[in-house]
């Protein structure tokens, strides 16, 4: 037993979106052996005025490989062919009329071109033109031996034949192109969602290095005054804030080549202060300019700097949205911390709420968006550990609700 086994063969058209296209080539089959079987021993024996032995293996031999011929289209044509040629020769023994058609009567060439169809979906074009060349081939050669001189029609299998076989490879190389195109959008579209991610956290990141350099600072400066601010302080206690200090400097070097990375040509405005919770009324202010009405619930509690900022990010988003998609619309915005509970389980709620817009846009103000909006909350949320629910409301408004958690030990 070999290591690799052999990759069992589809059956033609396996791979149909439709379920129903699945067992057609199955149905067709099974449809011309019932048909042609029956018929060719007939019009063999009875019209040709062969034996009934030949004529009934002739006729299960040229139309029962038809069922093989949708799984192995071209295993079922080596059959097939050699037993039209050897049906073709066998009429040459027994004496039929003139008018009958030959080397290969009526229903063999029916059964020919069904053949031909699961070839041309099946095989490349290399071998179908090496099917044609031999049938063409075997009806000219047998040409020479006619009973009955040769004209047009004995060369009716050779037409046919080619024209089948063009047809279908022709609609298998289309469908090829269509699923290839069709796996390059879907490749494509997932790039694209995996780009804006990446771009999302290289923005969230650079943005949390200036909260992050903050912290680090004051590290610094107190381990540094530390020896002055306390008196007394033993030499080891003054040796370990000096570390303490070298260590923290040497952080915040770190953190600036890598912001040195993750910025860009673009990102120059990012160098301004980062925003929080009390930078969002004005947000809302400039919002209203705009022509969009929001009623804002602030919030005055002491919060976590990358909490504040992940907040005003979300509302930016989810304003932005309110004025690309739905202009005019009544918001609704509250930032809040509920005053039950512990400050470990604490948790600041932002909400954005609008309704319908009060005349639905022809098309959205701005075509061909980014598509950062909810990526962008989402991440934000992901890595402050919190919850984003985002979704359609029923009176065709948007809600966006997120819960960022207070605690620090939330937050890595």
């Amino acid at each position: 037993m070999t290591s690799v086994e052999e990759e069992r063969p589809r059956a033609l058209l396996a791979g149909a979106s439709r379920r129903w296209v699945r067992p057609l080539p199955w149905a067709v089959a099974f449809v011309l052996c019932v048909a042609l079987l029956p018929t060719t021993i007939q019009v063999l024996s009875v019209d040709y005025g062969l034996n009934g032995g030949i004529a009934s293996g002739l006729a299960i031999a040229q139309t029962a490989p038809l069922l093989l011929a949708v799984v192995r289209p071209l295993q079922s044509w080596y059959v097939i062919f050699a037993a039209d040629v050897a049906g073709a020769l066998a009429l040459l023994g027994v004496d039929f009329e003139e008018r009958l058609l030959w080397p290969f009567p009526p229903m063999e060439i029916v059964g020919y071109v069904g053949l031909c169809i699961a070839l041309g979906l099946r095989e490349r074009r290399r071998t179908l033109l090496l099917v044609w060349l031999a049938t063409a081939g075997a009806n000219v050669g047998l040409g020479f031996v006619a009973p009955h001189g040769t004209d047009a029609m004995s060369l009716l299998l050779t037409i046919l034949s080619g024209v089948t076989l063009l047809l279908a490879a022709a609609l298998r190389e289309r469908y090829e192109a269509q699923r290839r195109l069709a796996e390059q959008e879907t490749i494509s579209e997932a790039e694209r969602g995996r780009r804006t991610l990446l771009e999302e956290r290289a923005r969230i990141a650079r943005e949390l290095h200036d909260v992050v350099a903050h912290h680090m600072s004051v590290i610094t400066v107190q381990a540094d005054t530390a020896a002055y601010r306390i008196d007394g302080l033993p030499p080891h206690v003054q040796e370990e804030f000096s570390s303490i200090a070298a260590t923290a400097r040497e952080s915040l070097g770190e953190m600036r080549r890598l912001l040195g990375v993750l910025r860009n040509e673009e990102a120059h405005g990012e160098l301004a202060p980062q925003p929080g919770l009390t930078r969002i009324g004005q947000m809302v202010e400039a919002t209203v300019r705009a022509g969009v009405p929001v009623d804002f619930t602030p919030c005055d509690a002491d919060v976590p700097e990358a909490v504040g900022l992940s907040a005003y990010r979300i509302v930016q988003e989810a304003l932005a949205n309110v004025v690309r998609h739905a202009p005019g619309a009544p918001t609704r915005v509250s930032v809040s911390v509920p005053e039950s509970g512990s400050r470990d389980s604490a948790r600041l709620t932002v909400l954005v709420v609008n309704g319908p817009p009060p005349e639905p846009p022809a098309a959205p103000l701005e075509e061909g968006g980014t598509g950062h909006g909810l990526v962008g909350m989402r991440e934000r949320v992901r890595i402050a550990g919190g919850t984003l629910e985002a979704g359609p409301l029923p009176d065709g408004g948007f809600r966006v609700v997120a819960q960022l958690p207070l605690n620090e030990r939330d937050l890595t």
